[in-house]
């Protein structure tokens, strides 16, 4: 997978930049936080950064506001927080900008122009590669009317709240996690789902991951399991496997560690891939829908 890292240039500009005058804003749900009055399309120097950074960290998912910058910008702040991958799904990149994920139910000249069913079961992106997701931030270009909202689920809070002999069953396990896993299923039912290159399937062996991981930063453990990619628990009977999987899977999606976002115009949302799971709830049909995607690599599970 090619990565794209920060270049001197812009991290030079960002540590000159003049301070911005925002206001971070916990929501009222067990995870989130808006942010007011920043415009990610200027420098952010390094106080004003490290006061994001901690927010992202605090709250896990972050939402700006009013966000009117260009896939230029988008790029440029995403790469503050590390070098992004490019999603294995290259008919769906936006041109000029490979690291840009299109997220889109919209079909031009009868061909979809982005990716329409991301997210429609649990998970947290990329956890089938060797080094999973960071976080990815992702910005609306075009909102339905109704529809289109987004969940997210804490888990750290699953892992909290699971009974001590379940927290000491899991704790030595780990799973693997497989791009391939519902893919086939998904294609049948979205038959513009593009079918995998051999190069791409190459591009997506799956991964072996702790069940528990610990947040490379805060230190937290969190459940590192989901129902889209995580085929099996190595080492178990499949039955075992199965049972096992299936009450993680209901248990760190309760309603109780969920915040579910409701889009506004131009919101940049940026959440924690290893402290949270995501859902797209669905859009109607009819109504169109499109988004851009960057995600930042993040480390090796532990």
């Amino acid at each position: 997978m090619t990565v794209i890292t920060p270049t001197d240039t812009e991290n030079a500009a960002a540590q000159a930049a003049a301070p911005q005058d925002f206001e971070v804003r916990p929501f009222d749900a067990p995870v989130g936080a808006e942010v007011i009055g920043l415009d990610i399309a200027k420098p952010i120097n390094a106080a004003d950064f490290a006061r994001l950074h901690r927010a992202h960290l605090d709250h896990h998912v972050v939402v700006f506001r009013d966000q009117r910058v260009s896939p230029d910008d988008h790029v440029a702040f995403s790469r503050r927080f590390g070098p992004l991958q490019i999603h294995v799904l290259h008919q769906f990149q936006l041109q000029g900008h490979p690291e840009v994920l299109i997220v889109s139910n919209i079909k031009e000249n009868g061909e979809p122009i982005g990716l329409g069913d991301a997210g429609v079961y649990w998970h947290s992106d990329l956890s089938y590669k060797e080094t999973p997701s960071l976080g990815s931030l992702l910005h609306a270009q075009e909102l339905p009317s109704e529809g289109g909202d987004t969940l997210f689920a804490d888990q750290h809070l699953a892992w909290e709240t699971l009974s001590p002999a379940l927290q000491q069953r899991i704790l030595p396990l780990k799973a693997e996690h497989s791009y391939l896993a519902k893919y086939e299923e998904l294609r049948a039912k979205n038959p513009w789902r593009p079918k995998l290159s051999q190069q791409q399937v190459d591009q997506v062996a799956p991964a072996v991951h702790p069940i528990v991981r610990t947040h490379p930063e805060t230190g937290r453990k969190a459940l590192f399991v989901s129902e889209h990619f995580t085929t099996r628990i190595v080492g178990l009977p499949q039955d075992e496997s199965d049972a096992l999987l299936a009450e993680l899977f209901a248990h760190s999606v309760q309603p109780a560690f969920v915040y579910r976002h409701e889009w506004k115009p131009h919101d940049l949302v940026f959440w924690d891939n290893r402290s949270l799971m995501h859902l797209a709830a669905g859009t109607p049909d009819h109504l169109r829908r499109k988004l851009f995607r960057t995600t930042i690599e993040g480390d090796r599970v532990f």
